[in-house]
């Protein structure tokens, strides 16, 4: 397999075949009618773009992966407000006196410099939007940010309960933050166009903003929260501190979002335990609430297929990995494999490092013919676990090398550099294998990219069970159980030695797969206020 052919040719169309495409009720909609032309205020913790001090110069930081970066093209096309915490050095010397600017940033964008005029957030050109900032302390950093939301929600939504740790100054942190958000969203929606705005909340950060806007702004304005991450099982959430006021802040939203069936219907279990008044009908996925009907809905997130095609094509993309190949001496003939994770120890990042240790191990013949890249980013270093993480990662690949490299090859080529889209995606474009193996992942959008980024002779995808975007479209890929490091190793092996025929079948499976819930689709369910919801397939005992 390798040396494949890098054709750009083969890019699947969005096919037909999807639930949205056969129930002529399902109002997905093309982009620009998506969001029926209301205003539209999004709110999430990180913010799209980042000003930085480089010197005397005023830089921007672009988004280059997860949420934020789906978001931007959206926000550019649909216009509106989004609401985010301003963590750049230099995000105060470029707002306006209530912390608004206009971007992306208009300068020719072959540059990150950027001006300070502060005018311009209410004369938008298209394709821009008004990026509106929230400011925190130190102390609110920590225990909001690195505190609730890290240290109990993210850990607890991953069945990591070994994890957890809650001190009260968390949760005092947390609904404060939460309110401030919320009382920046009720302050950018007009009091005269309330009933045609949606306000679009994001993830665990701001479980409780949802409540807080409903009781500011009342039930004119339409709330959609989408949470990001895992929802678990009521077994697992009864150990989460202040779990009613949690669930309770959530359900002041008119619909919730989760990547697939199984957390939506945890969320279900969850509202029917835990909180006494309200009821649950299973069989419409609905919450009646204080007079009030919430829609649980689950809508797999999905990435922008064509633009991630045509970005693995271009010269910057198809640069990089001859780049990367003579900096650490790769031969041409050499079959990459490549990983590409947040350094968190729900990634599984050690637990595939010693999958391939066995590999190399048992099957000797791939010593100098096989070459993992792993991509890590680091991320949360103030939370010892993470540090931990990051210092066992560094131990394998040392280990690794130690043990089975050569003056002439290495067996794990590891690095903590900022990659750009198009580098990323020239490297998912190249590589044989794309190892997705998390422990637990509420969707994982790297999987998506990698199939995206496919040509005419594609790669083959090991996905791990415990990913949302194994319930999509795991049947096409190679499953693998992360915490089974033989079972691991085999499904290595049998990716290297899989039949170009099959390679080819699982990989135009899953460009169909993808390409039918890409971003655009997730976009106008997410927006969408009334429709049917797909039944829930059973109540839990």
């Amino acid at each position: 397999m390798s040396g494949r052919d890098l054709d750009p040719g083969n890019r699947h169309a969005k096919a037909l075949g999807t639930d949205a495409d056969l129930d002529p009720d399902s109002g997905v909609d093309t982009p620009g009618e998506r969001n029926g032309g209301r205003n539209l205020i999004v709110v999430s913790n990180r913010q799209p773009y980042s000003h930085e001090y480089d010197g005397e110069t005023v830089t921007v930081d672009r988004p280059t992966g997860g949420v934020t970066a789906g978001l931007d093209p959206v926000m550019r096309e649909l216009g509106g407000t989004w609401i985010a915490w301003g963590d750049g050095d230099a995000d105060r010397a470029v707002v306006d006196d209530v912390g608004r600017v206009t971007v992306p940033p208009s300068e020719d964008s072959s540059s990150n410099a950027v001006s300070s005029d502060r005018s311009r957030t209410d004369d938008r050109e298209q394709g821009e939007y008004t990026l509106r900032r929230v400011w925190l302390s130190d102390a609110e950093v920590q225990n909001y940010y690195y505190g609730f939301s890290n240290q109990v929600l993210w850990p607890l939504c991953h069945s990591f309960l070994g994890h957890v740790h809650c001190d009260g100054a968390f949760w005092d942190a947390y609904r404060t933050v939460n309110q401030r958000f919320a009382a920046n969203a009720a302050t950018s929606a007009s009091d005269d166009v309330l009933a045609d705005t949606t306000i679009w909340i994001h993830d665990y950060h701001l479980a409780l903003a949802p409540r807080a806007i409903r009781r500011q702004l009342g039930s004119a304005v339409d709330v959609a929260q989408f949470w990001h991450i895992p929802w678990p099982d009521w077994n697992t959430f009864r150990a989460c501190p202040r779990r009613q006021d949690l669930v309770r802040g959530l359900l002041g939203a008119d619909r919730i979002g989760f990547h697939t069936n199984r957390y939506a219907e945890n969320f279900l279990e969850c509202v029917s335990t835990a909180v006494d008044d309200a009821a649950v009908d299973w069989s419409d996925r609905r919450v009646r609430y204080r007079d009030r009907e919430i829609s649980i809905r689950a809508i797999p997130m999905g990435v922008p297929v064509d633009d991630v095609a045509e970005t693995a094509t271009t010269a910057e993309a198809t640069a990089f990995p001859a780049r990367l190949r003579a900096q650490h001496g790769i031969e041409a003939g050499t079959t990459l494999a490549v990983g590409v994770d947040r350094l968190d120890y729900s990634k599984g990042i050690p637990e595939r490092l010693r999958a391939l240790e066995s590999l190399l191990d048992d099957t000797p013949d791939l010593r100098g013919d096989l070459t993992y890249i792993q991509v890590g980013s680091v991320t949360r270093e103030t939370i010892p676990a993470y540090r931990a993480i990051q210092e066992e990662v560094a131990d394998c690949v040392e280990r690794l090398n130690d043990r089975f490299g050569t003056d002439d090859w290495q067996p794990v080529v590891y690095t903590t550099a900022h990659l750009s889209q198009a580098e990323l995606f020239g490297l998912y474009r190249e590589a044989d294998l794309g190892i997705v193996s998390p422990l637990r992942d509420g969707m994982n959008l790297v999987a998506q990219e990698y199939v995206a980024a496919q040509g005419s002779d594609p790669g083959v995808l090991l996905l791990s069970r415990g990913t949302g975007a194994y319930d999509e479209f795991g049947e096409h890929a190679l499953a693998l159980n992360p915490c089974d490091v033989s079972d691991f190793a085999t499904t290595i092996e049998d990716a290297l030695a899989m039949p170009d025929d099959e390679r080819r079948r699982r990989m135009d499976g899953l460009s169909r797969a993808v390409s039918e819930r890409d971003l655009d689709s997730w976009v106008s369910q997410c927006l969408r206020q009334d429709g049917k919801q797909p039944r829930v397939r059973h109540q839990p005992t």
